[in-house]
């Protein structure tokens, strides 16, 4: 079985350069508009009303350390039709666009009996931590996060909403932040909903398994319990894309009584047999 996470990458500005887009609305009906034209009718295209059967969800990417700053603080933005410039739209412009398209998309196919998508961004790894205010307010989950560590606030709010955060040490290791300093093991502990996983894999890590790199490289900093292990591993699959009857099989018949308040496995999810 696959699922698949795609990701749009904030890059308007270069797309504007070289004559692809117009405007960011062009973007947002280039990502979008063939989605809602295969809900509406599977028969338009087949193949892709098929693929979006094992699609998740989608992320957002670039550097967030280039992000240009939010300067829509004492004046409301322009809309996008009228996003003509050279310059990429601010980090919280993109959150908010690509999570109204989804909502409205995922409404439609809820509507229709068809699988919905997650809205999981790369977020906190890198920029101002107003990224991460903005992805709270807009997102299922995020990748990295590692910015919290600077927002105790913010933080906070994370841990109470149980927002699931996939991260990667290693990437960051290679990118942005030393292992030493990496807020994993205080998260853990912290008790925020954190994953391990990979990013990145044929250029960031060294092995044929990535994800057992990760894990194994944590356990031996972080001096890991199997314990310890385990909640992280338990973490990953209720945070993955997979439908309920594979989690259920991963982590047996206590998987509802392990899934977080407010998480969407928990609806119509029975409770476990006494």
């Amino acid at each position: 079985e696959q699922r698949w996470l795609i990701q749009i990458p904030r890059l308007f500005h270069i797309y504007k350069r070289m004559g692809i887009v117009e405007s960011f609305e062009d973007m947002i009906q280039n990502i979008f508009a063939p989605l809602f034209e295969v809900t509406k009718d599977p028969q338009s295209n087949p193949d892709l009303h098929l693929f979006l059967t094992t699609v998740v969800g989608f992320d957002c990417v670039d550097d967030e350390s280039n992000e240009p700053p939010d300067s829509f603080k004492a004046s409301a933005p322009p809309p996008p039709a009228s996003w003509t410039g050279k310059t990429n739209p601010p980090y919280s412009y993109w959150m908010y666009y690509l999570y109204a398209n989804l909502a409205t998309l995922n409404s439609l196919r809820a509507a229709r009996r068809m699988n919905t998508f997650e809205f999981r961004p790369h977020c906190g790894e890198a920029g101002d931590v107003d990224h991460l205010s903005s992805c709270f307010l807009t997102a299922s989950k995020i990748n990295h996060g590692i910015q919290l560590r600077k927002e105790p606030g913010m933080q906070y709010l994370y841990y109470l909403m149980q927002i699931g955060i996939a991260m990667s040490p290693l990437s960051n290791n290679k990118l942005f932040l030393d292992y030493a300093r990496s807020p994993f093991r205080k998260f853990f502990a912290r008790g925020l909903h954190v994953s391990l996983s990979t990013d990145d894999p044929l250029m960031l890590h060294y092995t044929k398994d990535p994800l057992l790199e990760e894990y194994s490289v944590a356990a031996q900093v972080w001096k890991l319990s199997s314990t310890d292990v385990c909640e992280i591993a338990r973490n990953s699959v209720l945070q993955s894309g997979f439908e309920p009857r594979f989690k259920r099989h991963f982590m047996g018949d206590g998987y509802s009584a392990s899934i977080p308040a407010g998480h969407p496995d928990a609806i119509g999810c029975a409770a476990p047999a006494a």
